[in-house]
């Protein structure tokens, strides 16, 4: 099935809207499509017609004031219900307190019940009996078939009960009246609305993630022209304009540098600390942040066409891949509305046909008695309460879980892919090695170092900065400061004329550096660490090394999800020297390095052709569409946004050990949505054939609808009950019921990725490191 999108023009090209400027704003081509059924396709916001879902617009969302209409209608929907909801409930279970049983019960009490529950029933859940009615009318019946359908039988039976008692037959009505159930049909109504609250809450903060790439560019572009500089719109910018960029201001849109030069940091792309030396003829990328230096570069890919909107059009179709856990629920239903209606329908003829007078009121009691057991209280709670006080739980455990889907599949996953720089380590350079020549003095070489670079804005500056702070070193004034792009710094210091930088800059400078030095520099670098040289008066004085550090927690993590059976996978966008020593020091098998956003995406999709269900940890705007792409996104809670945003688990404390409390969190709250839907299942089956009247020919026993109602309630009690013993679920302590040998988890099997194992290749093969000055 799919339907035209008549309002676009025909032969206009389509564009995603959304990549032509940083916050566009969905327009009348936006095409609108179902999460679980692709094919349903149209031009304005709806409800799928297969499974009642709200549609998702195609391609990059953008600010249309139309983005969240769905949520403020049940918003305000489900506070209305909620509000009229409560007087019912005081109303309805009244009898069980003695001083207010004399007032619930009056002969008042069942039409104030009415006049309560009708606005929430007929207003605030008509949504729920539209999708029905669809879904009935189309034959895919659904969630919603069953919520309209209970809602209405025990709305419409209390109803007649109120309205024309005397149909009922004598049995029925003890003491002259017939019990209604306007609090289950307004209950249900308000239960259904939070969760659909919920559920498009959840899903309008994944736009989050593609506006905040969006905005990454800057509003506006320098753009150089014979007659001078002009500053314009960056949705002006066209491919072969020439583009003047400032130190320290972001980059408006991909491009080739035709002069000048900078260092720039590019970690948004790479997710790596360590800034790029740039010169005429590399490329630049829009929303890097340049750094001390200016230049001049060409556009020749604007727009839609961007390295960054292709990164925002990744995350959308990946966010847009994903399908609910309600689905899970969707499918029995599909099986047991039919199940029920055919029973309710048989248990109507069976009483009509060959029941004892009044047939017609005893076919509607059992028909109604039976419709109203199989209500959906228990099976519309055992997922959300689970969900909801797991997603509690994990909160307090520093786990934050964004939607349920990712609590669900959290559970299954065998193979976790990790980027490097702020997942494994610590994300930010810091000094590790302070190499003073022979008959040197660390402290000394310090100082002079220190002081040098505190004048620079280079991140490798202030590393070495805050090393000498971390030491206790006292810094000393500069004079005569000056800085060599792609080389390093130098300036006056006490005295003497200090360098700090690349072998290479020294001895352009006339400095030569002793062969013991560079071997010792050659073993740092082997070790993953960048290494600058420091020179005074003249002379090489030592060196300096910066790195980033492993997580102190790291390794404990891994070892915590080896026993969980989960596969772990490095994918990095440093270079292979540095990606490899880290694979060596924490004893990972398989890695991959100098990988871009679409390489890990594409490792990902062929892990799932696998078989595999895989998670994906990052913290980089580089891991957004992989985080998205991922079974599960696990983004640390020191990343960056548009990480969280992509992601569906983060981690407060970015602790990777958080990872394996969410796979238990994941795998007890699924075991507990289980025991809640068998709950739910278990008091249908028993009490659908004794509403319907079977034990009446036997022992004249008749299940009136009042009871019914009582076995509906006590089937949504168990289900609270049971969900709310996952707050005292263990998470860090927990015995491994669940380890298992994943899938491909033998030693040195290759994933045929591109994965490299740390052990079987030269240590020395590898690129040399871009750090430096």
């Amino acid at each position: 099935m799919k339907e035209d999108a008549g309002s676009r023009e025909s032969g206009s090209p389509r564009r995603d809207p959304g990549l032509d400027s940083p916050a566009p704003a969905v327009n009348e081509e936006t095409v609108y499509t179902c999460p679980m059924h692709p094919q349903i396709e149209q031009d304005h916001p709806g409800a799928c017609p297969i499974c009642g879902m709200a549609l998702e617009p195609k391609g990059v969302p953008g600010k249309g004031a139309e983005d969240n209409a769905e949520l403020r209608d049940m918003t305000r929907r489900f506070y209305f219900g909620a509000g009229l909801l409560l007087p019912v409930l005081l109303l309805a279970m009244g009898h069980f307190t003695p001083w207010w049983a004399r007032l619930a019960d009056g002969p008042w009490s069942g039409w104030a019940e009415f006049l309560f529950s009708t606005p929430v029933v007929l207003w605030a859940g008509r949504p729920f009996f539209v999708k029905g009615a669809r879904s009935l009318a189309s034959g895919h019946w659904n969630m919603f078939t069953l919520i309209s359908m209970g809602v209405g039988a025990a709305y419409v039976y209390s109803v007649i009960a109120l309205l024309w008692l005397g149909i009922f037959p004598a049995a029925m009505r003890p003491h002259g009246t017939v019990g209604v159930y306007f609090e289950a049909a307004a209950g249900v109504v308000v239960l259904v609305l939070l969760g659909q609250v919920l559920e498009l809450r959840a899903r309008a903060s994944t736009s989050g993630a593609i506006k905040a790439l969006l905005n990454l560019v800057p509003p506006n572009a320098i753009r150089v022209k014979a007659s001078g500089d002009e500053e314009i719109p960056v949705g002006e910018v066209r491919s072969g304009d020439l583009l003047r960029v400032r130190p320290g201001s972001r980059i408006p849109t991909d491009g080739v540098i035709a002069e000048g030069g900078s260092s720039i940091d590019e970690s948004m792309i790479t997710g790596e600390s360590m800034p790029v030396e740039k010169k005429a003829g590399d490329r630049v990328t829009g929303g890097t942040v340049n750094g001390t230096g200016g230049f001049v570069f060409r556009a020749d890919r604007v727009g839609a066409d961007s390295l960054l909107a292709g990164i925002a059009r990744m995350v959308a179709e990946a966010q847009r891949s994903r399908a609910p856990i309600q689905g899970l629920v969707d499918k029995v239903s599909g099986v047991f509305v039919p199940a029920v209606v055919a029973f309710a329908v048989m248990t109507g003829l069976a009483w009509y046909f060959f029941g004892p007078e009044p047939r017609l009121a005893y076919a509607i009691v059992n028909t109604v008695a039976v419709l109203i057991i199989a209500c959906p209280c228990a099976l519309g709670l055992a997922t959300p309460m689970s969900i909801m006080v797991g997603v509690g739980r994990g909160a307090r455990a520093g786990v934050l879980v964004k939607n349920a889907e990712a609590l669900e599949q959290l559970g299954k996953v065998d193979c976790l892919v990790v980027d490097k720089t702020g997942t494994l380590t610590e994300g930010r350079p810091r000094l590790t090695d302070v190499v003073p020549a022979a008959g040197g003095d660390e402290s000394a070489l310090l100082r002079i170092a220190a002081s040098l670079e505190r004048s620079s804005e280079h991140p490798l500056a202030s590393a070495i900065v805050r090393g000498a702070e971390d030491r206790g070193v006292a810094l000393v004034g500069l004079a005569n400061f000056r800085s060599v792009t792609g080389g390093g710094v130098a300036g006056a210091v006490e005295g003497g004329m200090v360098l700090v930088g690349k072998a290479k800059f020294l001895e352009a400078e006339g400095i030569a550096v002793p062969a013991v030095m560079q071997e010792r520099a050659a073993a740092l670098q082997l070790d993953g660490k960048t290494v600058m040289f420091v020179a005074a008066n003249g002379k090489a004085a030592g060196l300096l090394a910066v790195a980033d550090p492993i997580k102190e927690s790291t390794a404990d993590a891994i070892a915590m999800l080896r026993e969980l059976g989960v596969n772990i996978f490095m994918a990095t966008g440093d270079n292979r020297r540095t990606a490899e020593t880290v694979a060596r020091k924490l004893g990972l098998d398989q890695f991959q390095a100098e990988v871009e956003p679409a390489d890990k995406i594409r490792k990902i999709a062929a892990l799932k052709q696998e078989g595999r269900i895989v998670a994906m940890a990052g913290d980089g705007i580089n891991d957004a569409p992989a985080l998205a792409a991922a079974d599960v996104g696990i983004a640390m809670g020191a990343g960056t946004d548009i990480a969280m945003e992509s992601a569906g688990i983060t981690l407060v404390k970015g602790d990777l050990r958080g990872i394996a409390k969410s796979i238990r969190l994941s795998r007890a709250t699924m075991r507990n949505i289980r025991q809640n839907l068998f709950f739910a299942f278990v008091y249908n089956a028993l009490g659908i054939p004794i509403a319907a009247g079977v034990l009446y020919p036997p022992f004249g026993i008749l299940l009136s609808p009042m009871i019914a109602g009582a076995a509906m309630s006590l089937s949504s009690v168990s289900v609270v009950c049971n969900a709310l013993r996952l707050r005292r679920a263990p998470l860090s302590t927990q015995p491994v019921f669940f380890a298992r040998k994943a899938p491909g988890s033998r030693r040195g099997r290759s994933s045929g990725l591109g994965i490299d194992r740390p052990h079987a290749r030269n240590p020395n093969h590898g690129t040399s490191h871009r750090g430096g000055h």
